[in-house]
C-alpha cells in the first residue's frame, strides 16, 4: 500500500509543470542600431537615453551568397571594407561602443549574416566540404568580433542572428565555437533565434540567455486594440515560460518591433509587404508587449527593432519599423522612464 502510494504521488508530482525561471536581474531596455554609412554625431545615441532606454544592439553584417559555402566580411575581405558601412567595419563598431559608453549605455554585439538570393534563415549545403568551408570563414568572423567585444568590454555577445537551419543541422560546430568563445570573450553570451524555431535550438544551456527574435503573430485584426493584443501573447508567453523553465535561463528578446501599418501584429517578421500606413497599430503592439510580457519573472528584457543614428533622417522616416518620431516611441518613453 506505502509503494503504490509513493508511486501515484510520484506519478501526480510529474505531471506538474515547472515553476517559472526567475530571473533577478535588471530588465534590458535596449535598441538594434542600423549601422550608419558614415561616423555619425557624438551625441547620436542621446536620444536612447532620452527614450529611457540603457542597452544598444551594434550589428556588424558579414555576408555570403546562397550555395556558396564562402563567408565574407570587412576582415577577411579587404575590398570590401571600401563599400561597407562605417559602422559594420571593426574600426565603426569600436566607434559605436565607445561613444555608447561615454552616454552610460551598455552594449551587445550582435553579429548578422546578410544572404544574397535567399534567406539567411534556411542557409544549408548539402556536401560536408561546403559545410567545413562555410564554418571555417565563418568562425573567424564570430571570433574576430569576439576578440572585439572583449577588448572593448562590451557587455553581452550574441554569437549569431538567426542561422536556425545550421544551428539545428551543425550542434557539434556550434559547441565548439561557443567554446571557443568562452576562452576569448569573458563577458555573458546568447544567441539570437527566430520566433518559430527558438525551442529547436540545442545549445540553450552553454549560454547565459536565451536569445528570441520575437516576431510571434499575435493578432489579425486590421487595428487591434492592446486588449486584444495582449490576449495574442497568452499562448507564445506559456511556451516562453516553458523553455525558460526547462533550460533555467532567462528569456531576452533580442528582436522586437511591429511596422506602423494595418495588420503589423498578424505576420510581423515580414518587411518587403504592401503597407498602409497606421502609427496606432504599432504603438498598440509595443504597448501590450510591455504591459503583458514585461512584468514575467522568466522575462530580461529586449532591444526593439529598429532605431536609426545617421544624421540623414530620411532613412528613418521611410522605415516602417522604426519607432521613431511615432506614437510608439511615446508609449516606449512612458514605459521605460
Amino acid at each position: 500500500m506505502t509503494n503504490r502510494f509513493f508511486l501515484i504521488v510520484c506519478a501526480f508530482l510529474s505531471c506538474q509543470t515547472q515553476p517559472p525561471f526567475q530571473y533577478s536581474g535588471p530588465k534590458f531596455k535596449g535598441v538594434n542600431l542600423v549601422a550608419p554609412p558614415r561616423q555619425p554625431d557624438s551625441l547620436a545615441l542621446a536620444p536612447v537615453r532620452a527614450i529611457g532606454g540603457d542597452w544598444v544592439a551594434i550589428v556588424p553584417y558579414g555576408f555570403c551568397k546562397k550555395g556558396d559555402p564562402h563567408f565574407f566580411f570587412s576582415e577577411n575581405r579587404k575590398e570590401q571594407s571600401k563599400w561597407q558601412w562605417w559602422g559594420e567595419t571593426t574600426a565603426g563598431v569600436t566607434g559605436t561602443v565607445q561613444m555608447a559608453k561615454r552616454q552610460g549605455l551598455k552594449t551587445m554585439l550582435k553579429p548578422h549574416v546578410w544572404m544574397q538570393g535567399g534567406s539567411h534563415l534556411d542557409l544549408e549545403f548539402t556536401t560536408e566540404s561546403d559545410w567545413q568551408s562555410f564554418e571555417h570563414d565563418y568562425a573567424q568572423y564570430i571570433l574576430h568580433f569576439a576578440k572585439l567585444a572583449d577588448s572593448l568590454q562590451v557587455d553581452l555577445y550574441c554569437i549569431t542572428t538567426e542561422l536556425d537551419r545550421f544551428a539545428i543541422a551543425r550542434p557539434a560546430f556550434w559547441q565548439s565555437l561557443i567554446g571557443q568563445v568562452r576562452q576569448i570573450y569573458k563577458g555573458p553570451l546568447t544567441y539570437a533565434a527566430n520566433w518559430d524555431r527558438y525551442e529547436k535550438i540545442p545549445f540553450w544551456k552553454q549560454l547565459d540567455y536565451v536569445g528570441v527574435d520575437a516576431y510571434f503573430p499575435i493578432a489579425d485584426e486590421r487595428e487591434p486594440t492592446v486588449a486584444e493584443l495582449a490576449r495574442g501573447w497568452k499562448k507564445p508567453m506559456k511556451a516562453l515560460q516553458q523553455l525558460s523553465s526547462q533550460v533555467e535561463k532567462p528569456i531576452l528578446f533580442t528582436e522586437f518591433g511591429y511596422r506602423s501599418c494595418d495588420h503589423a501584429a498578424q505576420r510581423p517578421w515580414e518587411s518587403e509587404t504592401d503597407c498602409i500606413p497606421n502609427a496606432t497599430v504599432q504603438a498598440n503592439a509595443y504597448a501590450a508587449l510591455l504591459e503583458t510580457v514585461w512584468p514575467q519573472s522568466w522575462f530580461a528584457g529586449g532591444f526593439l527593432w529598429k532605431w536609426f543614428i545617421d544624421a540623414d533622417p530620411r532613412h528613418r522616416d521611410r522605415d516602417q519599423f522604426s519607432p521613431q518620431g511615432k506614437a510608439a516611441e511615446i508609449v516606449l518613453t512612458k514605459n521605460w522612464n
